[in-house]
């Protein structure tokens, strides 16, 4: 009877080893708790890359005019530079009231054109002041400071969102991070940590689901990314923790839990990502809504990411091939535009011209 005792225990300590050991492991791949919905995904190959445009200085975004040419941003330097219909790169100033002392991710980030720039003439820029970070307008026939219509935005050394774009609505949307103090996210009266929806002379817009209120959805991290599909759903990437990058789905009013979740959570309050990665696969900046599917540029993942609105079919590209990739967009004639940041070799940073 003893020897059969031993003989059980003995066989109960090995399958607890072994759970232990596979317990282990997963915990060391994902976190206890944070398994992504996205991994392995299968690699694809574009039709075509050009390396379109060099000479960049870590860009952070890019916005095209009614006539193809292109703005972008660069991050460290201030300067807003223009690339043209066919291809030349050209300064177009630098924005002296950048500041970015002591914040690694400050800068001069987002830029957008009015959707009604041929009568207006307006181009929106994202940037970090010494005070915060602020939405401001100028004109690119005029040497007058940028006209601030937005601010009271936090900054930090990290967090600081910077993706600003205009809706199928006409309205601007500007990403906004927790500035590396995570309760703002929760604090609907701070306007970090959140995605903001304005006129485009920076009041609240007009539906907004909180009265008098900038914020349309809250409990972000540090969100990078927007774009809307052809129904005009909105979908916004945000740079995860140590655990899981997200794809939201961002509906008016819904809080998505940074930092009491982060992933997947199933709490009733907070609204769950359709898609994570882990940060080393991922790191999310850019997106863009592209023949149906959302395509997502990654910093540390180094590769494309194009998945299914619902968070299915992830497929990878240009992994590893071009670094760091900062953002993607669809160029008006239906090819994608991706910003490199590596600031590294003699040509700096690229734009790619991706023909899927």
């Amino acid at each position: 009877m003893r020897r059969r005792w031993i003989i059980v225990l003995g066989l109960v300590g090995v399958l607890l080893v072994g759970a232990g050991v596979g317990v282990y492991r997963y915990g060391a791949e994902y976190g206890w708790w944070a398994r992504p919905t996205v991994h392995d995904a299968p690699e694809a190959e574009p039709a075509e890359v050009e390396e379109y445009v060099s000479g960049l200085h870590l860009p952070f975004d890019l916005a095209f005019l009614p006539d193809g040419s292109a703005l972008v941003t660069e991050r460290e330097s201030f300067k807003l530079r223009m690339v043209s219909p066919d291809g030349e790169l050209t300064d177009v100033r630098t924005i002296e009231d950048v500041a970015r002392e002591g914040a690694d991710q400050a800068g001069l980030q987002g830029v957008a054109v009015s959707p009604t720039y041929e009568q207006d003439g307006w181009i929106y820029i994202y940037f970090t002041a010494e005070e915060g970070s602020r939405v401001a307008r100028l004109k690119l026939d005029s040497t007058a400071p940028p006209e601030t219509i937005l601010d009271g935005i936090p900054r930090g050394d990290i967090h600081n969102g910077g993706r600003i774009r205009f809706g199928p609505d006409g309205m601007l949307y500007v990403t906004t991070g927790e500035a590396g103090d995570k309760p703002r996210a929760q604090d609907r009266d701070d306007l970090g940590g959140k995605i903001l929806r304005v006129t485009p002379d920076g009041d609240p817009a007009p539906g907004n689901p909180f009265e008098d209120s900038p914020v349309y959805a809250w409990g972000l991290r540090d969100p990078q990314g927007l774009a809307w599909d052809e129904d005009g759903q909105l979908y916004a990437s945000e740079f995860g923790h140590n655990n899981l990058d997200e794809l939201n789905r961002i509906e008016p009013g819904a809080n998505y839990g940074w930092p009491e979740v982060e992933g997947q959570g199933g709490e009733p309050d907070y609204t769950d990502p359709v898609a994570t990665w882990k940060p080393a696969d991922a790191s999310p900046s850019g997106i863009t809504y592209h023949d149906g599917q959302i395509w997502i540029a990654c910093l540390r993942g180094e590769r494309l990411y194009r998945i299914n609105t619902d968070g299915s079919d992830a497929e990878q590209l240009l992994t590893n091939d071009y670094g760091r990739l900062r953002l993607v967009t669809e160029a008006p004639d239906g090819s994608l535009w991706v910003l490199t940041n590596n600031h590294a070799g003699p040509d700096y940073d690229k734009i790619l011209r991706v023909t899927p």
